[in-house]
């Protein structure tokens, strides 16, 4: 079985009072194996980060399934489906979203704030993460103190802190210089390499050509590219 399987998925977002309704995705199936880099593209509007969302557990689709490791997202108690969150996804967008006051070191440790680990345990942890996107000697360094890439990397890092085994990424090189967009996405091939599975978002072409596939969506409709 897949890792993640998106079956018959649409979504309608209710308008206001004498407005028609809006379907941005419309009977949308896919699947992604484990330890697969898909990168979702198409038009602006045609659904992307929507389905970026109904899949990372933050926006339950009008009509359809979204099942990650056999487990049916959308079946969950609203409580239940947060430590889903926790436990299966890392989530790292175009704005980082950093705090600004908080060193780098500080900023990977976030999502273990509800963790019962021992305090040693999650500063290990996030200093491993660090460490493995190239961080680990700017540890005490805030977010302005960083260049963008470095920016970008420490968001990753964050997203990797809980060992999800899946990555979510929507348009993370978005905001940045080519140079620096190369950057963070040698650090997801290296991620990629090491089995992490990874679903972005890019309207970049170069980027999706490093994918180990490409979903393409438009009108609400996957065009090419469901499965392998």
């Amino acid at each position: 079985m897949s890792f993640i399987v998106i079956e018959a998925v649409s979504k309608t977002y209710q308008a206001a009072a004498g407005e028609a309704a809006v379907t941005v995705l419309e009977e949308v199936s896919a699947e992604l194996e484990a330890s697969e880099f898909v990168c979702l593209m198409g038009p602006s509007g045609s659904g992307k980060s929507t389905l970026l969302t109904i899949v990372g557990a933050m926006n339950r689709p009008t009509t359809g399934t979204v099942s990650v490791d056999g487990i049916d997202v959308y079946a969950l108690a609203d409580e239940r489906r947060a430590d889903f969150r926790r436990e299966y996804l890392g989530f790292v967008f175009q704005q980082h979203h950093l705090l600004p006051y908080l060193n780098a070191l500080e900023n990977a440790l976030l999502p273990l704030a509800v963790s019962s680990r021992p305090t040693t345990q999650k500063r290990e942890r996030a200093l491993s993460v660090l460490e493995r996107v190239g961080l680990a000697d700017k540890a005490k360094r805030l977010p302005n103190q960083l260049s963008g890439g470095e920016q970008g990397r420490l968001a990753i890092a964050r997203a990797l802190v809980n060992e999800p085994p899946l990555l979510l990424a929507d348009e993370p090189t978005g905001a940045l210089d080519s140079k620096t967009g190369r950057e963070v996405m040698e650090v997801f091939l290296t991620l990629n390499a090491q089995g992490q599975a990874i679903f972005m978002v890019t309207h970049n072409a170069e980027n999706a050509a490093l994918a180990d596939r490409v979903i393409h969506l438009q009108d609400g409709h996957i065009v090419y590219g469901a499965s392998v």
